[in-house]
């Protein structure tokens, strides 16, 4: 596959994005190896059909893909992120791999990005976020859209920060002011927006702290066909799943 050129215009945050990984981004793999727990679970409950779609959105170094096209070698790999700079990274390490022409990027944002001009696919059997919601701005946004690109019998898959809930609170406290610093704010309504968006739809969604509550990780799968009863009463679909 093609590289897509960015389909979009430089704003605001894209200018932020950039300033922060200009210099991060040499770096950005070697030092967040040892605290972003749980992608390595995240890319291999993946599973996707072969022939199916997949997207990561806020792909960053392309290094969660580059793990996908390891194991899932019939799968369609797809990425964007907002961020030029991190893409140049992604680039770079796609070509070292030989997936230069297997795995396809674009700069776009991810609450309103159109995933048929950019890489000629309307709809993904995976959509998945590894710590990205954290990093944005209008994240209920992002993963509300994100949802409407699901195929049916797709999933949607995040791991992100968590709320640190069994953890000692000098550790929450320490951790928290040291996020700020990079602009990541842990998303304490992301069980409740993920259930909402699965009750219309009788959507099944998964949930679960990892590690103390350090990150926590969701599932929220599409039926494959439409379901004709009423919707139930109340948030939604809830089913923790062990945390591993």
């Amino acid at each position: 596959m093609n590289t897509p050129a960015s389909l979009t215009e430089p704003s605001s945050d894209r200018r932020l994005m950039d300033s922060i990984y200009r210099r991060q981004r040499h770096i950005y793999d070697l030092s967040r190896r040892y605290y972003l727990l749980g992608r390595d679970r995240l890319v291999a409950e993946l599973k996707p059909p072969a022939g199916s779609s997949v997207l990561e959105i806020g792909c960053g170094t392309g290094r969660n893909l580059i793990a996908a096209a390891a194991l899932y070698p019939q799968a369609r790999l797809f990425g964007l992120d907002l961020s030029e700079e991190m893409l140049k990274t992604a680039r770079a390490a796609l070509a070292r791999h030989g997936l230069s022409h297997a795995v396809a990027i674009a700069a776009a944002d991810a609450a309103s990005f159109e995933p048929l001009p950019l890489f000629g696919v309307p709809v993904f059997d995976r959509i998945y976020f590894s710590y990205t919601l954290s990093m944005i701005p209008a994240w209920e946004r992002a993963i509300a859209h994100a949802w409407k690109h699901v195929a049916p019998g797709g999933q949607l898959l995040v791991v992100d920060f968590g709320q640190s809930e069994a953890l000692p609170p000098p550790f929450r406290a320490v951790l928290w002011w040291w996020l700020d610093k990079f602009h990541v704010t842990p998303r304490a309504a992301l069980h409740d927006v993920l259930a909402g968006m699965a009750r219309p739809e009788r959507a099944h969604l998964g949930f679960a702290p990892l590690y103390g509550g350090y990150a926590c990780y969701a599932v929220l799968t599409r039926p494959a066909a439409a379901d004709p009863r009423p919707a139930p009463d109340g948030p939604g679909t809830f089913a923790p799943f062990a945390a591993r």
